[in-house]
């Protein structure tokens, strides 16, 4: 089996969790049950999935120069990805999210820090790197010029790149235009095409409505896509037991590049990313439940498909 080369840039942060019955209003105090900190980022989660799904991952990102920066990088090495250009920054605080989950359901405050120091001149100097990949897989924790010079280096060199646009924001058309797959919710669909979230039509005419290859998630109800003849096809979700959603969207992310760089059709690698980010709800954290290939393959077998 081809073990794809995949290039993840994008942001590294400490997660910073609450777990708690009930989230506080405004003025509150409750009690939570539980506090970690865990490794995330959604350019290393990706990075992390991607190599446990058996690609040769290489992270392009930075940290500050403190403890939590030195962690990160450690926890990447171990994971197998390649960390050569993860940058630690001097006198600029590594990147966290501030996470609360009530009962397996999340809401994020991130304060991107060192992320912001992921420049233009940086991701220029990987362009050889960026070339000689499989797949290019990108987020929006960083700066957008940074995402939109990465996407132009990948499609000058016909290397399919695959943009999860999160947090949401509305992206140039000429980005857009270069964006091989572009991987959205629901919520981010809506703003990429300047509709207002709460506003929208159909989710399926928004889909229709943008010109290229798209793959919208829908947590449990799965994946929709544009395929081939450019109608809007649905993989499903798969029934497990949800323990924490944090890294469902990054695994799903992953899967799909994984996939891609591997060569399969679009139908193929959406199915493969949603049984993979269905697995990864299974277990706590954001990549403690990121699965092997060998489960997702396993699972899916378990399903009959």
């Amino acid at each position: 089996m081809k073990r794809p080369k995949i290039v993840v840039v994008g942001s590294i942060n400490m997660d910073l969790i609450t777990e708690t019955p009930r989230v506080p209003t405004l003025g509150e105090t409750v009690l939570g049950n539980r506090f970690s900190t865990l490794p995330g980022g959604k350019g290393a989660n990706q990075a992390v999935a991607c190599a446990r799904l058996g690609a040769e991952v290489r992270m392009v990102g930075c940290v500050g120069d403190d403890g939590f920066g030195t962690e990160l990088i450690e926890n990447l090495r171990r994971e197998g990805v390649c960390v050569d250009d993860v940058e630690p920054v001097p006198h600029v605080a590594t990147g966290i999210a501030s996470i609360v989950v009530e009962n397996g359901d999340n809401s994020i405050i991130v304060v991107p820090g060192a992320n912001h120091e992921v420049t233009v001149e940086k991701v220029r100097r990987a362009e050889q790197m960026i070339r000689e990949a499989d797949a290019v897989l990108l987020q929006l924790e960083i700066p957008l010029e940074t995402v939109a010079e990465t996407v132009r280096i990948a499609s000058r060199h016909h290397v399919p790149v695959i943009v999860n646009p999160a947090p949401a924001v509305e992206l140039q058309a000429d980005i857009l235009r270069e964006i091989t797959i572009l991987t959205p919710n629901e919520y981010e669909l809506a703003v990429l095409l300047g509709k207002h979230p709460e506003e929208t039509e159909d989710f399926r005419s928004l889909i229709e409505a943008y010109p290229g290859t798209l793959v919208m998630t829908k947590g449990g109800d799965g994946a929709y896509y544009r395929d081939g003849e450019k109608r809007v096809a649905h993989q499903p979700g798969y029934k497990v037991e949800v323990v924490d959603t944090t890294g469902a969207g990054d695994t799903f992310n992953a899967a799909l590049a994984v996939m891609i760089g591997r060569g399969r059709t679009l139908s193929e690698a959406v199915q493969y990313a949603v049984a993979a980010s269905a697995l990864s709800v299974t277990k706590f954290g954001a990549q403690g439940g990121m699965p092997s290939h060998e489960q997702v393959e396993a699972f899916l077998a378990q399903t009959g498909e």
